[in-house]
């Protein structure tokens, strides 16, 4: 595949996409849909063929209660030789101070193949303090496994800041939670002040994690995290910030609003790619949330002579 054929869209309508290769050799999808209201898998063992894959839906949305409103980002891994989707939901749709009420929340699956079996709720996965919560992603290194996510600090001006904590099981987190980015750039905080989305790369000696800053219009863009490998990940000072969006609107490419990505890898295990949303013009009517075509997008990924990612690979 050339970056120049994946400037189209392989999905179309699937925002906040994840794509895992398994060691099956599958690929599986998960993503938002529309609606927001179930969660679907699909897999290929090509990441073109996840377009014409059939679309499982595993679970749907409650009539009432916590897991009832705005089912979003979920995301497919397996750990322990078990399959977890982790996702956000709501209560409703409605808003509070510009805010919706989302926790983060679990499924497990024990079968080998995640389209079939029981998928059973494990619950809300509970953070240091209950507030918006969304876009949780988990990833082990060194022995330990960590959870990375965003949330609102009731204490800090904004509408989600990215944090990490160790995990006591694949639905628990334990000890405190640490901050490691809030919007502080001013391509982060165009109509809303966010940090979200973050996907983890481990390459070249070094802990990436991609995030997704700004409304999720034309102005979302995408940011980097970088830290050390052999550093305290639960240290904030480990952790450097891009200055610069490193991946934004694109108009003469006519990719609007690029985000919530993750990291998946070629069939052949030789490149890295990135995986993101994007719609294909810029002007929206009525809330961005609410316009159906942010399409899933995949591209491949390049690095520099420090190691580091170059998202912008022409």
């Amino acid at each position: 595949m050339t970056v120049k054929e994946l400037v189209k869209p392989i999905i179309l309508q699937r925002a906040d996409p994840w794509i895992y290769k398994h060691i099956d050799g599958y690929y599986y999808f998960s993503a938002s849909v529309p609606e927001y209201d179930r969660v679907e898998i699909r897999r290929s063992k090509t990441i073109n063929g996840l377009a014409e894959s059939e679309a499982v839906t595993v679970w749907r949305k409650h009539k009432e209660g916590m897991l009832s409103a705005n089912i979003w980002a979920p995301e497919i891994h397996y750990i322990d030789g078990k399959w977890y989707i982790y996702f956000a939901a709501a209560r409703t749709t409605e808003t509070n101070e510009g805010l919706f009420d989302h926790r983060i929340f679990v499924l497990e699956n024990e079968s080998e193949n995640p389209l079939e079996g029981e998928w059973v709720e494990k619950g809300q996965l509970k953070t240091n303090w209950e507030s918006f919560a969304l876009d949780a992603t988990t990833f082990e290194h060194n022995g330990v496994r960590y959870l990375v996510w965003a949330q609102k600090d009731p204490n800090i001006y904004g509408n989600s800041n990215l944090y990490i904590a160790k995990m006591k099981n694949p639905w628990t987190i334990e000890d405190e939670q640490v901050m490691i980015a809030e919007p502080e750039y001013d391509w982060e905080k165009i109509g809303f002040l966010v940090n979200e989305g973050p996907a983890v790369l481990n390459r070249n000696g070094k802990i990436f994690i991609s995030y997704s800053a700004s409304a999720t219009d034309y102005n979302y863009c995408m940011g980097v995290l970088i830290a050390d490998e052999n550093s305290d990940l639960l240290n904030k000072d480990s952790w450097h910030k891009s200055e610069k969006p490193v991946l934004k609107t694109d108009e003469e490419n006519g990719i609007f609003g690029p985000g919530h990505s993750c990291f998946t890898v070629s069939e052949d295990g030789k490149k890295d790619m990135l995986v993101y949303h994007a719609r294909n013009y810029k002007d929206i009517v009525g809330d961005p949330l609410y316009d159906p075509n942010r399409h899933t997008f995949v591209k491949e990924l390049g690095y520099n002579d420090k190691g580091n990612i170059i998202f912008d690979l022409k």
